[in-house]
């Protein structure tokens, strides 16, 4: 207890050190911290730098768990201003190294073996030294050149204290904040700790880059190094040691006759063949963590490092979001307003009508500049930020989307200004959901359920039969709640359209279930059989019917 105090105490003295008094104001604990402002700085000119500055400064003196809380504060736009996320993306990860008889000791105390039987060579002097990890180079007695990736000794008892600490801040600033209830602090620092336990664990970041390499074998676009599981355990991962310019070094992909429009291009494809085909990305793709191999400078292919943090949508949010991109692409403002309501991001009462006026509002203008000069990133950070008047609430998951692809797009732009983001996203876009969504894709869906559908057939008659039992008996009752009467009206015609579909499946349905009962041996080994056939349709119209 004593050192949570004290280390509350740390953290304000840093707060106002950096005259960040602002952020206490609201918390009658703290009001103290008002006094401050007839003190002279102790830090120069500070007090006179940009607040987003002056944060990010503070986060750094704090300590690399409150620099990766800043990086991850960073991708949730949707709770900071601008000109705050601009600069917490600008966080560098980097701290000094722990000495390398400990990262020997950890290696040793991992994989069970001296260091000297486990590899052939090993470097003593890191490679790179981050908050959560260090890695060095090392050879393997196969003669593989490798990086080893090991966790920093200590840091989980640092973790849990510092994320102690900012639940407790997080609290305060709930209860007290008078817009507690919207930046939902306490889902931040709870989102926080989600990701910095998953980077803890090297097991699933090699699963990570072993699940996206497998993606990408047969690709000449990206390369994923190799992962040595033998070689790995929780707090160390073995990867095969790759080289290439990195993707920042705009000068030196030049001087080697890089074809930057193509790099540009790919880089933005990939981003999206991994959202809306593998449903599996990287989540971190910021330049520090992509090589590009310029073997072949007409044909450059990137190259990802550092898995810790992946993410995937479900797959509803998944259709729901390609569907509203698409759709802006295609200046459907109306489809984007009725997607919002269909994904359940905004409440189903919201007057649609107004919401396209603001979709309209926000994405129009893009389209009266030259694409190439226009963030489509921004264009639906913006959506996003417009659709909060409409109580609009999004998971986390695709703020580490909108999160990517602001720095895929920024990276891209570096790479060639006069890229075309836009015709780019949409071509892959359209080309992904023609197979993803397209007939023979669904085929294959129906094809891989049939068998489970099937198992389950024999059920059908016999709940049939209680239904109706039930019901001519007077005792079927169906309860509605008081919150679906309104919306029960309103669909009322819609399901009239749809009562000859109900009445068509049903009669299916029934077939099939009668000819089941005469014809089971039949249907399970003749998949031409009538009562499959009826069945099959049946479910198939049933299914669809009650899906729209």
């Amino acid at each position: 207890m004593i050192r949570h105090s004290l280390r509350m105490a740390s953290i304000l003295l840093t707060l106002i050190r950096y005259r960040l008094e602002e952020l206490l104001e609201g918390l009658p604990l703290f009001k103290i911290v008002r006094l401050v402002r007839f003190l002279p700085s102790g830090r120069g000119k500070v007090g006179t730098r940009p607040r987003g500055e002056r944060i990010r400064l503070a986060l750094q003196e704090l300590g690399p768990i409150y620099v990766k809380f800043g990086q991850i504060l960073s991708t949730r736009r949707d709770v900071l201003p601008a000109d705050i996320a601009d600069e917490l993306a600008g966080l560098q990860d980097a701290v000094a190294p722990f000495p390398s008889d400990q990262a020997r000791a950890i290696i040793e105390r991992q994989l069970k073996k001296p260091v000297a039987e486990l590899f052939a060579e090993f470097e003593d002097t890191p490679l790179a030294s981050a908050s959560i990890a260090q890695v060095h180079g090392a050879v393997l007695n196969t003669g593989e050149a490798v990086v080893v990736k090991v966790v920093r000794p200590g840091i989980e008892i640092q973790i849990e204290r510092d994320l102690s600490l900012l639940r407790s801040l997080a609290a305060l600033v709930r209860r007290y904040h008078p817009e507690g209830d919207r930046i939902r602090p306490d889902e931040v620092v709870d989102e926080f700790g989600r990701v910095i336990h998953e980077e803890l664990d090297m097991q699933s970041e090699a699963a990570n880059a072993s699940l996206i390499r497998r993606n990408f074998e047969d690709s000449t676009e990206l390369y994923i190094p190799a992962i040595y599981w033998s070689l790995t355990a929780s707090r160390v991962l073995v990867m095969e040691r790759v080289s290439g310019v990195p993707v920042r070094d705009t000068r030196e992909l030049k001087r080697r006759g890089v074809n930057m429009a193509k790099l540009a291009e790919r880089s933005v494809r990939l981003f999206y063949i991994q959202v809306f085909r593998d449903n599996l990305f990287h989540a971190d793709m910021h330049p520090g963590n992509i090589l590009v191999d310029a073997s072949d400078p007409d044909e450059p292919t990137l190259i990802l490092l550092d898995f810790g943090i992946v993410a995937s949508l479900t797959p509803s949010d998944l259709y729901y979001i390609g569907d509203n991109f698409l759709a802006v692409f295609n200046r459907d403002y109306r489809r984007v307003a009725e997607l919002h309501i269909e994904a359940g991001w905004i409440p189903p009462d919201t007057r649609i009508d107004q919401l396209e006026a603001a979709t309209r509002t926000v994405c129009e203008p893009a389209f009266t500049r030259p694409l190439e000069d226009v963030s489509f990133a921004e264009t639906v950070l913006n959506l996003f930020q417009a659709a909060r008047r409409f109580k609009l609430t999004l998971q986390p998951q695709l703020i580490m989307l909108q999160k990517t692809l602001l720095n895929i797009e920024g990276m891209g732009r570096e790479l060639y200004p006069g890229l075309d983001i836009w015709q780019v996203a949409k071509d892959e876009l359209e080309g992904i959901y023609r197979e993803r969504y397209g007939l023979p894709r669904t085929a294959e869906r129906i094809t891989r359920q049939l068998p489970g559908l099937l198992a389950r057939s024999p059920e059908v008659p016999h709940m049939l039969f209680e239904a109706l039992k039930l019901a001519s008996a007077g005792k079927l009752r169906t309860r509605i709640d008081s919150e679906d009467l309104e919306r029960l009206g309103s669909q009322v015609g819609r399901h009239n359209r749809r009562l000859p579909s109900a009445i068509l499946a049903a009669g299916f349905l029934i077939t099939g279930a009668v000819l089941a009962g005469y014809e089971i041996g039949p249907l399970l080994s003749d998949y031409s059989a009538p009562g499959l056939l009826s069945l099959t349709i049946g479910l198939i119209v049933a299914w669809k019917s009650l899906r729209s």
